[in-house]
């Protein structure tokens, strides 16, 4: 088998051949030398997962779809919906509401007829993942919250296949290779990442907010690094750390080492088995599940709260945690606008009124959940928050504005 410059074999053996058609699509991969017929038929020969078919999915199963990977597997349980279309370019106007597992097969069969494509449906947990991962080479991860991520990395390394990573958040994107079974000191994403930031501490792009086309940039060098592992050529992103602010065009590299007590991977592993990751990771910090339970009122509710306010038979203050931008998209009717920074600084507890009950919001449940726990914590403890937040109440009760 050959190896790149790092001493890394190529994960996959040449297929037989390649037919005239392929040497014809191919023929600019056939030319560069380091590539030529051989890292071809090895493309041919490969199996990769890609886990999401959304922001980072897309132009990964597009371009390894392009570059000839002869089988690729989509894990992705979710539908096309148009908020998604900004950025994952694998769908289209004519797939909202549709499987995106089955709306990426059919872009990648546009792109390349010759590519097999397995579609797993389901979404992944700790009944079905192993099953998942067995028998692909490598595997692709563009997972968008930290629960799946560590069942991943996880999962990839008792079965000992490599798996490259990459994450995006507003103008920020970063990515490495975790690849344990390839070298002895090779990190695994624990090693990076032990513990997962604190519930609330991050939010999720749907939260938060993502440049689309940072998509592209993480998910083509994404790519570039199962190119390079599967062929055997380059030096893989093993035990480094790409990291691109696309607002300043700053690309930097950092040295990731295997850490020698890490759970999973170090000399006295604690984690020998899949786990709870949503308990691992959690949706809301302890305090704040503590804080909602029992406080927590529905949209429907709501709505007959403001109706009594309008009527002036109830009164109490209602109070959107989201960001200004958020605001501007969409609101519930009446909420005045304190974001959850100014609860978390303190500055906005002052501003709180004494004399009515206070009702908090934001887009899901998760900030005013955070938040309501502070606010309780400041004696206010007869505040509530709304679950589901405004993505529930566009659904639920005034449609007619955007959801986001």
């Amino acid at each position: 088998m050959s190896s790149n410059s790092s001493g890394v074999a190529a994960l996959v053996e040449p297929a037989a051949e390649l037919t005239t058609d392929e040497v014809r699509r191919y023929s600019r991969h056939l030319i560069i030398p380091d590539v030529g017929m051989t890292g071809q038929k090895r493309l041919k020969n490969a199996k990769v997962l890609v886990i999401g078919a959304g922001g980072l999915g897309s132009p990964a199963l597009l371009y390894l779809a392009a570059a000839g990977v002869g089988t690729l597997g989509i894990a992705e349980f979710d539908e096309v919906d148009e908020s998604n279309l900004q950025r994952q370019i694998i769908h289209g106007m004519s797939d909202i509401g549709r499987s995106k597992a089955e709306s990426a097969r059919e872009s990648i069969a546009e792109v390349n007829p010759y590519v097999e494509v397995v579609v797993h449906p389901e979404r992944l947990d700790n009944d079905n993942v192993l099953q998942v991962f067995e028998g692909y080479d490598l595997i692709v991860d563009g997972t968008d919250n930290f629960a799946t991520r560590y069942m991943v990395n996880d999962a990839a390394y008792f079965l000992k296949i490599p798996y490259v990573w990459g994450s995006i958040y507003r103008f920020d994107g970063q990515a490495s290779v975790f690849a344990p079974s390839l070298a002895d000191d090779a990190p695994c994403y624990r090693c990076l990442y032990p513990e997962p930031p604190p519930p609330g501490m991050v939010p999720s792009c749907a939260e938060g907010g993502v440049l689309g086309v940072l998509c592209a940039s993480i998910g083509s060098i994404q790519v570039n690094e199962a190119i390079k592992l599967l062929t055997g050529i380059g030096d893989p992103a093993i035990g480094k750390l790409v990291i691109y602010d696309a607002l300043e065009l700053e690309w930097r590299k950092l040295k990731v080492r295997k850490d020698p007590n890490c759970a999973l991977c170090g000399e006295n592993a604690t984690v020998t088995g899949l786990i709870d990751y949503d308990a691992f990771c959690g949706a809301v910090s302890d305090e704040a599940a503590e804080a909602a339970a029992g406080s927590t009122i529905s949209v429907t509710q709501l709505e007959a709260m403001l109706k009594e306010r309008e009527e002036g038979t109830r009164d109490f203050e209602l109070i959107d945690v989201r960001e200004p931008n958020e605001f501007e998209i969409n609101r519930i009717p009446g909420a005045r606008l304190v974001p959850k920074g100014e609860f978390l600084n303190g500055n906005a507890l002052g501003d709180l009124p004494s004399d009515k009950p206070i009702v908090l919001h934001c887009k899901s449940g998760v900030r005013s959940a955070e938040v309501l726990a502070i606010v309780k914590g400041a004696g206010y403890s007869d505040a509530v928050h709304v679950g589901g937040g405004v993505v529930a109440w566009v659904s639920q009760i005034d449609p007619s504005q955007p959801a986001y």
